[in-house]
Order: C-alpha cells, then structure tokens, then sequence
C-alpha cells in the first residue's frame, strides 16, 4: 500500500511488502547514518519519490510550488478551500462550491429539456417550436384558418343569417312557438358554425401534433411529411372528438333532465332551480372528465393508439396529475384567448363600423350580417388562429410528453431517438 500524500502514483514504492527473510532492505542508495535517524524506519514504506516541501497538489508546471495546505482540523482540511475575493474567483473556480458533484444539465436536443418541465417550460417549448419552425407551424395553421373561415363566412352569408333572426327573441308580444323557432335557428347556426371549426381544429391538431414531437428531437418536418405521418390517425381522431362530444352532452342531459321532469310536472320555480343545480354540477363532472381525457389526442397520434386505448393512456398519465394538467391547460387556453381577442376585436369593430348597417346598428343588435362586416372579422378570425393554433396544440402534446417523462422515463428514449451520446443502448455502464 502506498501512503504517500498527495500526486504521488500508487505502486511507485520499490517494493510493498517484506521481503523474505524477515526484514526488508535497507535503501543503499541512503548513507547507514541517515538510515538509522528516519524515525519511521523502513516499515513506514513511503515512496522514495516525494513532492517538494509544502506541495500538497499536483504540480502545474516545472519549479512551481502549489498552494500551502491548511493545517489539520482547521477550516477547509478535507473539504474544498473557501472562494477568494474578487468576483468569481479565477479561472476553473467553477468547479468548486455548491455545484460540486451537482447533476450535469439536462441534454436538450430541441425545443425542450430531456427531463421533467416546468409550466413556464411547456408553454415556452410550445412558442419556440412556433419560431423554429414557423415556416411549417405558420403554413399549416394558415392554411387550415382560411379553409374554416371561408365555409363559416360563405354559411353565415347565404344560409345562416336568414335563419338565425332573433327579432323573435326581443319581442315581447311573440308567440311560444315563434321564440322556439327563433332559439332552434340561433342553436342550429351555432352548431353548424362549430363544427366547421372543430373539424378544422383536428385536422390542425393531427399536423401540429406531428411538427411538434420532431420539434422535441430537434428535427424539421415539412408539410407534407407531417400529413403523411398523421393521415392515418385522423378518421379515429375524429372518432375520439364525437366521442368525447358525447359524452359531455349525455353529462349535461343527465345533469338537467330532473330539473325538466318537474318543470314538465307543474312546478316551474322548482324545476327551474333543479335546472340551475343540475347545469352546475353537469358542468363540474365535464370538465373534470375532459381534464382526464386531454392527454388522449396525442396519445392517439403518437403511440398510434386506438380511440379505447388511447383513452385509457390519457387517463393513466392524468391519474394524481389531474390539477397540475387543468391548471397548465387553464392557463395556456387563457393565453390563447387573449392573443385571440387582441387581434379579433380590432377587425370585428373595423368591420361593424364599415358594414352597411353602421355600428350603431351591430352594437344594438337589430341589423344582420352584412359581407363587410363577415369577410373583415374573417380576417382577423384567421389571424387569430393561425397564432393560437400551435400554442394549444403544443401545450397539449408536451405536457404529453412531460407526463409520460415523470412516469415512464420517456426522456431515455427521446434522447436514443435524437441520436445523443450515452443514450444508446449499448453504451458501456460508467466503469465497466
């Protein structure tokens, strides 16, 4: 064993244990006085080699003595020495303090960390994936905006704004069955215009999803390569969509239906607060269960899932999870809509002023839908979604891709998919 301190290599010692015969050697190359005044004597096995006096680290240079070692049990024996006065120390100090021995960063192929996020990380992933690829993200958002507005504003134009008068609603002197036909047409024109919406919302939803798990690897998708991959998956993503559709009008018809039976039953005033009661609790249940299957479309996009499964994944990621997901959801639809209404508002106010029935006449509601007043609000309907577009869809796909991270260390296999060193499977264990 060798015991010298400091740089010293180990096994550099002429020999580490007696040789036979009892005692070792004497060292021939040391005169017989000064063997016999070493007090350690030759069981002390200390190598013959020694740094100079005072030189407790590994020299930097010929003839340069290093730093003088604190004296034992004082402050700093055993431990690294205090930071020296000057901001931050000299060169390499960095080593020391309170990061030594600390985790190395996160590698960070693309737009995010390979590691668990944070709120501000998934939203700021969600806006760089926007600007890295903006070509793509823009291109597809644009183009799916123009589509939903130019059939909501040639529907509204030609065959909902007949329909949907509301002069009905306003008159008091109207008939029961004149303000039912007037709340069947408002209902209908807000159906239809919906789901034009929606199905252009998926079909975004399926591109956007696509751009941004490559965005996380750090790699461009182009438009095409992106339909390619979500082509397949769109018929069941619609199919996830109706479903959960359903499934929220069958929580709000259950949740009123009592309030109906007894307004059906001559109690007006009670069937009315039933009503209010059950809308209420109707909602709560909703939402809760449209926060349990949020993670289900890209889910069904990624893992290429079908609607079943990929139900049961969202609700396996969303599981103790449930009001972190609602509060990041929360928080980037009120973003979205913000962006949104800064950018609608402006044009639909241009439009009203410009349309022919002036805008007195759209603030009190007694004129229709003139084209100038749909085709500029259009317009900013159209911008409008073209920005929010991928800050919904990114947000949803990687706070994903989070959850799968905290719970099924999904980082590992991002980081061998982009190709990074020390992922690979067949990488050697440290020491081995």
């Amino acid at each position: 064993m060798n015991d010298t301190p400091g740089w010293a290599s180990p096994g550099s010692a002429p020999s580490d244990g007696p040789q036979p015969g009892g005692h070792p050697p004497a060292d021939e190359t040391q005169p017989a006085d000064q063997q016999h005044q070493n007090p350690h004597g030759p069981a002390a096995k200390w190598s013959p080699v020694q740094p100079p006096p005072g030189q407790w680290s590994a020299p930097t240079g010929a003839g340069q003595p290093g730093p003088t070692p604190p004296p034992p049990g004082g402050p700093g024996w055993g431990a690294p020495p205090p930071p020296p006065a000057g901001p931050g120390g000299p060169a390499g100090y960095r080593g020391w303090g309170s990061g030594w021995g600390g985790p190395p960063p996160a590698a960070k192929p693309g737009v995010i960390p390979l590691r668990p996020l944070g709120m501000g990380e998934i939203l700021d992933g969600a806006v760089s994936t926007m600007r890295a690829h903006w070509r793509t993200v823009l291109g597809i958002s644009l183009a799916v905006a123009v589509v939903i507005e130019v059939v909501t504003v040639l529907l509204r134009g030609f065959v909902l704004d007949d329909r949907a008068g509301t002069d009905a609603l306003d008159d008091p002197s109207a008939t029961l069955s004149e303000v039912t036909r007037a709340m069947g047409d408002v209902l209908l024109s807000s159906a239809v215009v919906s789901l034009v919406q929606m199905i252009g919302m998926v079909i975004a939803t399926a591109l956007l999803t696509t751009v941004t798990s490559r965005a996380v690897l750090g790699r461009s998708v182009t438009t095409r390569e992106a339909w390619q991959d979500a082509r397949p998956q769109v018929p069941r993503l619609f199919g996830l969509i109706f479903l959960l559709l359903l499934i929220g009008v069958g929580i709000g018809a259950v949740g009123v239906l009592p309030g109906i039976l007894v307004v059906v039953a001559g109690q007006t005033e009670a069937g009315a607060g039933l009503i209010v009661i059950g809308a209420l609790l109707a909602g709560v249940v909703a939402l809760w269960m449209l926060i349990r299957f949020s993670l289900a479309s890209p889910a069904l996009m990624l893992e290429k899932q079908t609607i079943g499964k990929s139900l049961r994944r969202s609700t396996k990621l969303v599981r103790g999870s449930w009001w972190r997901v609602f509060g990041i959801q929360l928080l980037a639809t009120i973003i979205a809509n913000i962006v949104a209404a800064i950018v609608v508002v402006p044009f639909t106010l241009i439009g009203a002023a410009t349309s022919d029935d002036s805008f007195s006449g759209f603030v009190e509601g007694d004129g229709g839908l003139s084209w100038a007043f749909l085709i500029i609000s259009g317009i900013g309907a159209v911008i409008g979604s073209t920005i929010t577009f991928p800050i919904s869809a990114g947000v949803t796909v990687l706070l994903y891709i989070d959850q799968r991270i905290r719970r099924e260390a999904l980082d590992l296999e991002l980081g061998r998919a982009a190709g990074l060193p020390g992922y690979a499977p067949t990488d050697p264990a440290p020491g081995s």
